[in-house]
């Protein structure tokens, strides 16, 4: 279960309506919504609880920061208590902060920091760092034809950091140098399905513990009207990326490519924007951890099916969404969009190019529901539908 779903069905479930308590505050207004939550998974399985967001703002009437605690009961790992706080500043700068604790297994802490427009504009800086257990992690096998039945859960222990700096060469292109360093190892889950290291022993990464480090280049070309809730334009990137397992002694070194591609077509009135959007990832080398190869699944591709359902070296995926417009309204002092949005995901992983096939795509047709305090904040949930049933995903952000 992701952490931000909870804010994301509060934001969605403002089209029904909410009490608010409004509180005294050095901020022009600050805004209190207790609001009961229920939602379900493919993987995560069914919530209930209570989240209580609140919305200052400053004296301008712009969100300034979003405090999130939320107490709820999930149906496999128990209680869990979170607090979520975001911070939006001046020039697209923001700051994320998340901790979350739960009755079985699950532990969660996050922050990150980016600024789009560090020193008067002329850089680019992100870093941030997180340790997660998440119980209800599934693996299938490896490749496009790995079947349901097939299906092993497992708890992944991950601690993670990560920075990353560019040089604007003009207002649309961006060249960044990065690394990361990425700790990770499989414990039990917490269902009833087959451990995944009992099932799949021989696959890379199941066994023992993997620390990545990996050192990317990326270029980035930029023509959306902006960052977080753009409207118009279009966004390319490509990166090359060496990495080193240093735990694997016989094959320490591969290397992960991808070029992804993001179109928007707003109509005259910009109230309906069809967004396109085709990624090609590919890995190479060998003895690569599963959990660092391309994977089909979950709230940014192909939305039909749980997160991580299809794993293997490469990946082709395409998305198209038509979002359109069906409300504004004032909340919190802040105006808030909220848009309808059909969607059909297809794509497929693959072991080697020469295996590609039309038949073997994947596809997910589903909808979408946002809700929008620009410039900033994005809620949503999407409902996505496969031949194994459908999936339910949220977040504060767009898909692509």
């Amino acid at each position: 279960m992701t952490i931000l779903r909870g804010i994301a069905i509060f934001i969605v479930c403002l089209l029904a309506g909410g009490g608010a308590v409004r509180a005294a505050s050095v901020w022009a207004e600050t805004q209190i919504f207790p609001i009961p939550s229920a939602s379900t998974s493919k993987n995560d399985g069914n919530d209930a609880g209570l989240i209580v967001p609140i919305l200052i703002t400053d004296p301008d009437g712009e969100l300034k920061y979003l405090l999130a605690p939320m107490i709820i009961q999930n149906s496999i790992v128990g209680a869990r208590g979170t607090f979520n706080l975001f911070r939006y500043d001046t020039g697209g700068r923001q700051m994320q902060f998340i901790g979350s604790f739960t009755e079985r297994i699950e532990r969660k802490l996050v922050f990150n920091y980016t600024d789009p427009a560090f020193s008067d504009g002329r850089y680019f800086l992100n870093f941030g760092g997180s340790f997660f257990k998440n119980a209800t992690s599934r693996f299938f096998g490896v490749g496009q034809s790995t079947v349901e039945a097939s299906e092993t859960n497992y708890t992944a222990r991950e601690a993670r950091a990560n920075w990353r700096f560019g040089v604007y060469a003009n207002e649309v292109t961006q060249v960044a140098v990065g690394q990361r360093v990425r700790q990770v190892s499989l414990q039990r889950g917490a269902t009833d399905l087959p451990f995944t290291v009992d099932r799949f022993p021989t696959v890379d990464g199941v066994q023992g513990e993997s620390i990545i480090v990996g050192h990317r280049a990326t270029f980035y070309y930029d023509t959306r009207n902006n960052l977080f809730s753009p409207t118009d334009g279009m966004a390319v990137t490509a990166y090359a990326e060496v990495n080193q397992n240093i735990r694997n002694g016989d094959h320490p070194v591969y290397s992960r490519y991808e070029l992804e591609v993001k179109k928007l077509f707003p109509s005259e009135s910009k109230r309906a924007i069809l967004v396109v959007r085709a990624d090609l990832q590919a890995t190479i080398g060998e003895q690569v951890p599963f959990f660092e190869q391309s994977s089909l699944g979950g709230q940014n591709n192909l939305r039909g099916y749980g997160v991580d359902r299809f794993i293997d070296k490469h990946l082709i995926s395409v998305s198209v969404e038509e979002r359109i417009h069906i409300a504004r309204a004032k909340i919190a002092g802040v105006a808030a969009d909220f848009e309808f949005a059909p969607f059909l995901d297809t794509g497929q992983v693959f072991s080697d190019f020469k295996d590609v096939s039309f038949k073997d795509y994947r596809m997910t047709p589903g909808v979408g529901f946002r809700g929008i305090v620009r410039p900033n904040v994005v809620g949503r949930i999407d409902y996505g539908f496969s031949k194994e049933g459908g999936a339910i995903f949220a977040g504060l952000d767009f898909p692509y």
